[in-house]
């Protein structure tokens, strides 16, 4: 039977866990604080341990530390409320096995321990080399935070996927910060910007006289990223020629500058990106196969803003008090109101586009408190079409009421046919007219079909 040792200052947890772990069939030891932990890896060791990180006295992480250095072959899952993405890098950096953000779902942790120790890990972590400011509490960036975290001790490559102002590349910083080449260039290149004629130039540089223009030479982007990482942005865009060259640099970890007859070695990181689906690029040809297979080794998806929108509060109080402190004013204040329409919006330009507008609201709204009529007119035309002010049930009670008091009798001879007429042509128009399909999704045989039809309208 396997031991395994939970620490958290939450006694309700510590109970919780005790009896779930218990009954999976692990024999459970609790401990409040990781110095009670510590003080008992002297007389017993465990097979696992479950660690909180705010606990008093000794930190989970101070916990992690210490097992880390002193007994290796125990794997560590950390437990923390703080589901931000610094703790994902701290908890993976201090060489956790696992990482969890309460709440978490029992069996889900189960599997997890059960996982850890069939694979009983013995490589040390490394520690986390920066700070991030990548926001969210969704489930959806858990995920993310988790796949960075998880990479922090390595250099794979890594191909992020994720629409237009995402934040890919402030992932890509975050891969590169949190890498063990953290001390080495990061160098960004987004292959939308440079003319096609011009990209090999770009990635691998050129000697002098290579081509009309090349006057000097010039030190390409795998050269100045050597030793750390090169972030091609959009990689869907480059040219299938380049793709080409891009993967033997990648297979030989050596190029040619444009017009050059000495091979350059590098070892360079790459961090690719796309909006684009490269599966669809490759069937279309447009994309080199073994290429888009040399970059998909790890893949982060980057959730769109309006699949986050439990999001949206916090990433607009970050954006407000960092442009507000910036420009030197109050910090704006938005009304429930603002934040309702706010999060309804479908923020097409994503989280660049949030913080966008925030500026705008920290620059231009007239007084501390901001209000609907102060949010810029494509939220607010959003907010008129999409904010009905009443339910459908108010007005046809409305509509009803109105006809109610122009006649005497007959009420329902007036307004049923009207209702019938109504749900009949949804019926058909969802199913292109085929009366028969309109039967049975109202739940009527084609000839009550029929026979309602010539009391409402004419089919024909």
């Amino acid at each position: 039977m396997h031991k395994v040792w939970v620490a958290d200052d939450d006694s309700a947890i510590r109970i919780i866990l005790e009896e779930s772990l218990s009954s999976a069939g692990f024999s459970v030891q609790t401990f409040s604080s990781g110095d009670d932990v510590v003080n008992e890896l002297k007389n017993d060791l465990p097979d696992l341990i479950l660690t909180d990180v705010q606990m008093p006295g000794m930190l989970g992480y101070d916990l992690l530390k210490h097992i880390n250095d002193n007994h290796e072959n125990i794997p560590v899952i950390v437990m923390t409320a703080f589901t931000d993405m610094q703790a994902a890098i701290d908890s993976y950096g201090g060489g956790a096995f696992e990482y969890i953000p309460k709440p978490f779902d029992l069996d889900d942790a189960i599997q997890i321990i059960n996982r850890a120790l069939e694979e009983k890990p013995k490589t040390k972590g490394l520690k986390a080399k920066a700070k991030t400011d990548i926001i969210g509490e969704s489930a959806s960036m858990q995920t993310v935070f988790r796949a960075i975290g998880k990479l922090s001790t390595t250099t794979a490559t890594v191909l992020v996927q994720g629409e237009s102002g995402t934040g890919k590349e402030l992932i890509a910083k975050s891969l590169h910060k949190n890498s063990p080449r953290y001390d080495m260039p990061f160098i960004a290149l987004n292959m939308a910007d440079i003319p096609k004629e011009l990209v090999e130039s770009e990635l691998f540089g050129h000697e002098k006289g290579a081509f009309t223009g090349a006057v000097d030479q010039r030190i390409g982007r795998f050269e100045q990223a050597n030793g750390g990482t090169l972030f091609l942005d959009e990689i869907g865009d480059m040219p299938l020629d380049s793709q080409t060259r891009l993967l033997r640099v990648l297979s030989n970890k050596e190029f040619y500058r444009v017009g050059g007859d000495k091979p350059i070695k590098v070892d360079v990181r790459i961090i690719a990106a796309t909006h684009q689906n490269l599966n669809n690029l490759v069937s279309q040809k447009s994309f080199r196969e073994d290429l888009f297979y040399r970059l998909n080794v790890i893949k982060i998806n980057v959730p769109a803003l309006r699949e986050r929108k439990e999001d949206i509060d916090i990433l607009t109080k970050y954006f407000l008090k960092k442009h507000s402190d910036s420009l030197g004013e109050e910090l704006r204040v938005l009304s429930k109101e603002v934040m309702d329409v706010i999060t309804r919006y479908d923020w097409p330009g994503n989280v660049r586009q949030l913080e966008n507008i925030c500026y705008w609201l920290a620059l231009m709204t007239p007084t501390q408190n901001v209000k609907v009529e102060d949010l810029p007119e494509e939220i607010k035309d959003n907010q008129m079409v999409e904010a009905p002010s009443s339910s459908w049930e108010d007005g046809f009670n409305s509509w009803v009421n109105n006809v109610a008091t122009t006649i005497e009798n007959d009420l329902l001879d007036i307004v049923n046919p009207k209702i019938e007429k109504i749900i009949i042509n949804a019926a058909l128009e969802k199913t292109n007219g085929k009366k028969n399909e309109a039967a049975i999704l109202l739940g009527l045989g084609r000839n009550t079909l029929a026979k309602e039809n010539k009391r409402t309208w004419n089919l024909n």
